[in-house]
């Protein structure tokens, strides 16, 4: 499971600038997922086979300007509750301000590893005064330009430094760990109580995971998987909830934590660009996803509802479609039993394998006859594929020019396992390497 990195400080020192630089460090030299939205909040940043998810909390809007420190303060505080490293960034052009004062003694008192960025350090001049910074009591100064780049290899190598080894889970490896997620107000926790009400006496809590994630164990109607804590089951601290911020780093924080993501949407509402982007972010950490549109009870059917209610869904999420969706109504009790065996069921998928003998027996004549286009006169050809024994489907087709490979042909592929092999709600990732 990654670590989730928080990037901190007052406003316009450039946290939103290093984002970018950093997330856009990894979509260089990884495939693109094609057509979905990028969420500007947050993201994945890769470095020396490292991944972690990052955080921009420049994102989140405040209220009147009275409150605007106590709501930086706050947001920090659930930066620092929920996320494993944190990046302080400050401004070398300001110096230190109060607001940087303030910030400094919360990440102090964190006991988590502060890495202290000075940023708009792009001359000799500014390292001098960069120097300044070191009264924090933070340790390392970290000099970047987040415009330029200059800097970030330094800095990138610190995160990967302080990313935790893995941590061995107090829980049977086997059994699949499920996280409810979704908007507020959509039904999660109602949907949660609703599975675990009745069983009480069969469930028990495990903390077991890097900072105490709850699990929650149900065993019932012949199911027996982990239920990852999102919907409140932990106390929330004496933080005044930036309500938005709260639920993003809840929900970040249980996709890092499970095998397959139940995502849920209220009937009325639909598809929304924020569900779009927690979707993204499972799809990019690999994840297995069901999709439960809840308070169908609330809908007006005729006959052809549900099926052009998913059709609609489907085509938000393009070219990523298949993918489960089940209608439900926690109020009514309606389809609960058919959400959790269709996420076990995606869980299961997750973990199939194609013997490579088979791979090649079905796909080399498909790709024969359907070869990827030539290009600059030269012509592409697969010679052999074969799937990476790893925790999610992973295929490398070996070729002979890996780099002319392009997004198209790459998404026929995939299209073409998808209906020959049973991967319904899971990612699938496919390399080109050179043979």
């Amino acid at each position: 499971m990654g670590s989730i990195v928080a990037i901190i400080g007052r406003p316009n020192v450039g946290k939103s600038t290093l984002f970018n630089r950093i997330t856009e460090t990894r979509d260089a030299i990884v495939d693109e997922v094609a057509g979905v939205t990028r969420d500007r909040h947050y993201g994945k940043g890769e470095w020396n086979g490292k991944e972690f998810t990052i955080i921009d909390t420049g994102g989140y809007s405040f209220g009147s300007d009275d409150e605007f420190e106590e709501e930086i303060r706050n947001q920090v505080k659930i930066a620092i509750d929920e996320s494993d490293i944190l990046l302080f960034v400050v401004d070398v052009t300001m110096g230190i301000t109060d607001l940087d004062d303030a910030v400094a003694e919360i990440s102090r008192r964190s006991k988590k590893p502060v890495l202290l960025v000075v940023n708009k350090v792009d001359n000799h001049q500014r390292i001098n005064e960069a120097s300044i910074f070191y009264s924090l009591g933070l340790g390392e100064l970290y000099c970047i330009s987040s415009i330029n780049g200059s800097g970030t290899g330094e800095l990138l190598d610190a995160i990967v430094e302080e990313i935790p080894k893995e941590e061995v889970l107090e829980e049977e490896p086997d059994i699949p760990r499920i996280a409810v997620v979704g908007r507020p107000n959509v039904g999660k926790s109602s949907f949660v109580n609703a599975l675990l009400g009745k069983e009480r006496n069969i469930v028990t809590n495990i903390a077991g995971t890097t900072r105490d994630t709850i699990h929650t164990r149900y065993r019932a109607f012949g199911h027996d998987f982990y239920l990852v804590d999102t919907a409140g089951l932990r106390k929330k601290g004496k933080v005044k909830d930036d309500i938005e911020f709260y639920s993003v780093m809840r929900t970040v924080r249980a996709i890092e934590k499970c095998d397959v993501v139940i995502l849920m949407l209220d009937a009325k509402d639909g598809m929304e660009s924020q569900d779009v982007n927690i979707l993204w972010l499972a799809i990019r950490n690999h994840r297995g996803i069901v999709i439960v549109v809840n308070k169908w009870d609330s809908i007006e059917k005729d006959t052809h509802t549900t099926k052009d209610y998913e059709d609609a869904i489907l085509e938000k999420i393009a070219p990523f479609k298949d993918v489960p969706v089940i209608f439900t109504s926690v109020l009514e009790k309606q389809r609960l039993l058919k959400a959790i065996e269709t996420a076990v069921t995606v869980s299961n998928n997750r973990k199939n394998r194609v013997p490579t003998s088979k791979l090649n027996e079905l796909l080399l004549p498909i790709i024969l006859d359907n070869p990827p286009p030539s290009t600059k006169g030269k012509y592409l050809k697969v010679k052999y594929i074969t799937q990476l024994k790893a925790d999610y489907p992973v295929f490398i087709f070996f070729c002979n020019m890996p780099q002319y490979f392009k997004e198209p042909y790459r998404r026929f592929l995939e299209n073409t396992i998808r209906k020959h092999f049973d991967f319904n709600g899971v990612p699938i990732m496919i390399s080109f390497r050179q043979k």
